[in-house]
C-alpha cells in the first residue's frame, strides 16, 4: 500500500490493480471513496483493461484467431509495479506476460499516475505501444463514491449535476452487451437525481454526453465533488441494487454491441496505436 498525503488530502492505493483504495479529505474529514464492503461490490475504483465491459461470448477474434478476456479485462488484477515518487506523487506500470499474451496478443506498457494537488485528485493513464504491430486497446475508469457520504444523509438526498448536458440519451444492457435500444432521462437543471431504481437494470452507457465535469452534490450540506475528465467518449453511470454508491465512469471503449461480429480492428470505440506511440487520458476529482 502507497499513502500519498498533502495538507488537504489523504490517498490510499494498492499495488494490485493499481487501484485507488481511500480518497480521505483532511478538511471535511469525509471519505469520498466507496469502502468495497463486499455484501455490495468487493472493489472501489478498477482501471478497466484492455477491454471495457463485456466481450460477446466473452472472446474476440484478432488475425484468425480466437482469444477470451474476462469482462473489464485483466489489468485490474494485475499485481502492478508501483512507485512512490514524492509525498502527493505515485506511479504504477503494468506490462505484458506471458499469461497476458495468451489471452491478449499485444506488448504494451501500461502506466497510472497518481498525483494530488491540493484539494484535488488526478489520474493520469499512458497506453505505449512496446511491439511491432499496431496495438488495439480499450480503456476505462471505475471509480465508486459513498453515498452517502455523511451520516446526517440518505442516497436520495444526492444527485449529480453536469455542467453541459439537459437531456441524456442511454444504451440499454443486454446480458452485459450494448442493446439496441435506447432511452432518454431530461435533466431539469441539468441534475440527476439518485434514486436505486436507476441502476436496477445494470448501468447506464451514454455515447453523446457533451459534460466534462460532473458534479457529486446533495440537498442537505455543502459538502460533494467535482469530478472532471476529457476526451472519453462513452461514459457509465452504475451501482449495485440498492448499495451505497455511485460509480461515475468515463471510457475510451465500450462493452460489444449484442450484433457485434467480435473481430477486435471493428469493436465499437476501439483504439488504435501505431509501433511506438503513446496515448494519454486523464480524470480527477476535487473534495469540498
Amino acid at each position: 500500500m502507497i499513502t500519498l498525503e498533502n495538507d488537504y488530502l489523504k490517498v490510499s492505493l494498492a499495488a494490485k490493480g493499481a487501484e485507488l483504495q481511500s480518497l480521505f479529505s483532511k478538511e471535511t474529514k469525509i471519505e469520498y471513496l466507496w469502502n468495497a464492503d463486499p455484501k455490495y461490490w468487493a472493489k472501489h475504483s478498477p482501471v478497466l483493461f484492455p477491454i471495457v465491459g463485456a466481450l460477446k461470448d466473452e472472446s474476440f477474434i484478432y488475425k484468425g484467431k480466437n482469444y477470451h478476456l474476462p469482462r473489464h479485462g485483466f489489468a485490474r488484477d494485475q499485481v502492478f509495479s508501483a512507485q512512490k515518487i514524492s509525498e502527493t506523487e505515485a506511479i504504477f506500470t503494468l506490462s505484458q506476460t506471458k499469461d497476458t499474451l495468451k489471452i491478449y496478443p499485444f506488448h504494451f506498457n501500461l502506466k497510472l499516475k497518481y498525483q494530488i494537488i491540493d484539494q484535488k485528485l488526478n489520474l493520469t493513464y499512458e497506453v505505449i505501444n512496446t511491439g511491432t504491430d499496431d496495438l488495439l486497446f480499450s480503456l476505462g475508469a471505475h471509480p465508486a463514491f459513498a453515498v452517502p457520504n455523511t451520516p446526517d444523509t440518505v442516497y436520495e438526498d444526492y444527485y449529480l449535476a453536469f455542467n453541459s448536458d439537459e437531456k441524456l440519451t442511454y444504451w440499454k444492457l443486454d446480458g452485459g452487451l450494448v442493446a439496441n435500444e435506447t432511452d432518454s432521462i431530461e435533466l431539469g437543471g441539468h441534475k440527476l437525481n439518485l434514486k436505486h431504481n436507476l441502476f436496477y437494470n445494470d448501468a447506464l452507457v451514454f455515447k453523446t454526453m457533451q459534460s466534462n465535469c460532473i458534479s457529486l452534490l446533495n440537498t442537505k450540506n455543502e459538502f460533494g465533488l467535482h469530478f472532471h475528465f476529457e476526451d472519453f467518449p462513452f461514459f457509465g453511470i452504475w451501482a449495485t441494487p440498492d448499495a451505497p454508491f455511485v460509480c461515475l465512469e468515463p471510457w475510451c471503449g465500450v462493452a460489444d454491441g449484442v450484433n457485434h461480429i467480435q473481430q477486435l480492428e471493428y469493436k465499437e470505440g476501439i483504439n488504435r496505436l501505431e509501433k511506438g506511440e503513446t496515448w494519454t487520458r486523464f480524470w480527477e476529482a476535487e473534495c469540498f
